[in-house]
Parts: C-alpha cells; sequence; structure tokens
C-alpha cells in the first residue's frame, strides 16, 4: 500500500507541502489542474509547475484526481469526440512526468453531493453531511446556491461556470436511461484505456456519492454488480476503479471487503474513509476509525493487506477539528490521524501474516 495525499495547489490549500511531507508514510501528492475547464486539453507547463513544487518536497505526483469527463461525453452527444481526444492528449503530457493513476467519475452533472458542509457533532468537531430527505425536497439550483456560499476555497466537481447551467443540464438527462450512460461509459473507455495503457496509466473510476439517485438522475457506479461490469466493458489493467469506501459505504448495503476481495488487481486506487449511516438514509462522515460510523475499515485494511494490495491509498474526507480553517473534508489534522490509523491497522494485519507463516 503506497499512503499518498490529496493536494489543492500553491494558493489554493490550506495544508502545504511541507506538512504533508511530515505525515508518516506518505509518499506523494494527489493533484490536479482545479482551474482547467472539464473537456480542456492540459498545458504542459502547468503539468510541469506541479512537477517541480512535489519534486522540491521528495514526493512523487503519480496519482491525478481528477481529469474530468465533459458532460458530452457522459451525454453521447457527437461532440464528445472532440473532448476525448483532448483527453487523449492529456493522457500522454500525464505520462511524460511520471503520472500513473487518474482517477475520474462519470457522474452526470454533479459531483458528490452534501447537504451541510459544517455539520456539528457532539463532541464539538464538524463534517459534511447529507440529508436524504432535504435533498428529495429542494430544486437543484438551492443546492448549487448553498455549495457556492463557500467562497475560500474552489470545491472540486462544483465548477460555478458549468453550474450556471444546472437547469438545462438536467433536462438533457431525462432522455438518458442508465444503460445508455452504460453505453456512453464504455464508448469512453474503448477510445482512451488503449491509450492509457500505451503509456503505462491505469484508469481508475470513483464511485458515485452517494450511490443512488439524486433528481433523478441516472447513476451507474453504485454497487458491486455494476462494478463488476464496468471492469468488464474493457478488459484491461488499464481499466481500473477507485474504491472508495466512503461513496459506496453510504448504502450499507454494499459490501466493501467483498468488493476489494473480487476487485484486487483492479484497484489502483483506495479512497478509505468512513461514514455513519441513519436508518432514514442521512449519513456523515466521521473519523476513520471503524467504531464511530458504518463501514467495515479494519475489514477493508485487512482485505487489502491479505490480496497484496500494492495500489496507492488515501485518507478520504475528514472531519474539521481543533478550530481547522480549511476546505470542507480536506484539513490535515483529522485525515492524517487516519493516516495512522490506516498504518495501525495495515501494521496489525502484517505483523499476524508473519506470525502464521
Amino acid at each position: 500500500m503506497k499512503m499518498v495525499f490529496r493536494w489543492y495547489g500553491e494558493g489554493n490549500d490550506s495544508v502545504t507541502l511541507q506538512q504533508i511531507k511530515q505525515i508518516p508514510g506518505v509518499e506523494g501528492i494527489v493533484w490536479a489542474l482545479h482551474d482547467m475547464p472539464a473537456g480542456e486539453e492540459w498545458p504542459m507547463d502547468k503539468i510541469l509547475e506541479y512537477k517541480k513544487l512535489s519534486d522540491e518536497y521528495g514526493l512523487h505526483l503519480e496519482v491525478v484526481e481528477s481529469v474530468n469527463v465533459h458532460e458530452d461525453i457522459k451525454l453521447g452527444l457527437p461532440t464528445r469526440d472532440h473532448y476525448i481526444e483532448n483527453y487523449k492528449r492529456t493522457i500522454a503530457k500525464l505520462a511524460t512526468v511520471g503520472v500513473k493513476t487518474i482517477c475520474y467519475n462519470f457522474m452526470p452533472v454533479f459531483d458528490w453531493m452534501r447537504t451541510d458542509l459544517y455539520k456539528e457533532m457532539e463532541d464539538g468537531s464538524t463534517a459534511l453531511f447529507f440529508d436524504k430527505a432535504k435533498i428529495a425536497a429542494m430544486e437543484p439550483q438551492e443546492l448549487v446556491r448553498s455549495i457556492a456560499e463557500n467562497p475560500d476555497f474552489t470545491m472540486p466537481g462544483w465548477e460555478p461556470e458549468r453550474l450556471q447551467r444546472v437547469g438545462p443540464l438536467i433536462e438533457q438527462y431525462q432522455q438518458v436511461t442508465e444503460e445508455e450512460l452504460f453505453e456512453n461509459l464504455g464508448y469512453f473507455l474503448r477510445e482512451v484505456v488503449p491509450v492509457a495503457e500505451a503509456h503505462g496509466i491505469k484508469m481508475a473510476i470513483h464511485p458515485d456519492d452517494p450511490p443512488y439517485s439524486v433528481f433523478g438522475l441516472p447513476r451507474i457506479v453504485t454497487s458491486q454488480a455494476n462494478i463488476r461490469r464496468i471492469l468488464e466493458l474493457v478488459d484491461s489493467p488499464s481499466n481500473g476503479v477507485t474504491l472508495c469506501s466512503g461513496s459506496l459505504g453510504a448504502n450499507p448495503e454494499n459490501d466493501l471487503v467483498a468488493m476489494v476481495h473480487e476487485f484486487a488487481g483492479r484497484i489502483p486506487f483506495a479512497h478509505i474513509r468512513n461514514v455513519k449511516v441513519y436508518p432514514n438514509g442521512d449519513f456523515i462522515e466521521t473519523s476513520h476509525r471503524t467504531s464511530d460510523g458504518t463501514v467495515d475499515i479494519t475489514g477493508i485494511v485487512q482485505a487489502y493487506h491479505d490480496t497484496g494490495f500494492e495500489g496507492y491509498a488515501r485518507p478520504d474526507h475528514g472531519r474539521h477539528i481543533w478550530n481547522e480553517v480549511c476546505r470542507p473534508g480536506y484539513g490535515l489534522y483529522d485525515r492524517a490521524l487516519g493516516i495512522m490509523y490506516l498504518w495501525g491497522v495495515w501494521d496489525a494485519a502484517a505483523r499476524a501474516a508473519r506470525r502464521e507463516a
């Protein structure tokens, strides 16, 4: 398991590379050009800026999250080929600076979705919260406005320019079924996976967050069966999954331990985080500790160890603790605590395996 840490760039993150370097076991940063609109080819000079910064601190930049997929590709419009060609050229450029894994998602219109960015917990910390009934009762534009009220940091997946068109975009998807979304994903993968494979890069699709339809939009990266189908669309080691325990764990019916075992070898990137799911479907992001949430983090890390996982892993969203001012879900303190918990479980599994040998 190779530990990495998501970083949003100089001037766009409350966490510094010096701080990341001091977290035990962290080898690299997870990065992206967050100012690039989806569908545009990434410029080499901006890629090299990240390479220079990471080299200064001895951190690699082998994982990109995300090279966003243009909506025309998801919709299957004739214009998709232009954006797919841009994507291919970006893949080739990223390979030149040592990128090995590209995380992306295929969620229509919205990326991750929450109703409260700073929900207070019993201990006084705050965390990202999803109110299922509130989402069901609100208009999409209202959700966009609430997320946009956080002006201090860019919100990945919530680009203001794109979401100004949220109404027309949702209307376009009213004609797209889940089956058609699968077909459009297959078209995209058949084009880009051979390019990724040729450049030694693994594509890793991120699950939908949450893993079910919201606002009537089709969602397909939601379950073990659907992920299996996606991996079968193009049978290549370069067609993989970013197995996010928090996204998939928002549906308690998803068995994450079983997924780790089934998809071993096709998980180049793991997001490991915990959520507490309430009986009414609401959920809140908790510490990484297994007993604080609904997700079996201990069992998941054990499964990664048992399957010989050699991919990249990062702690995902953390709570906001100790009065830290940070991007929602992406502070330093709770994610660093999360890393130490994950290493503790991993080290215990390794020690137990040595005793049994």
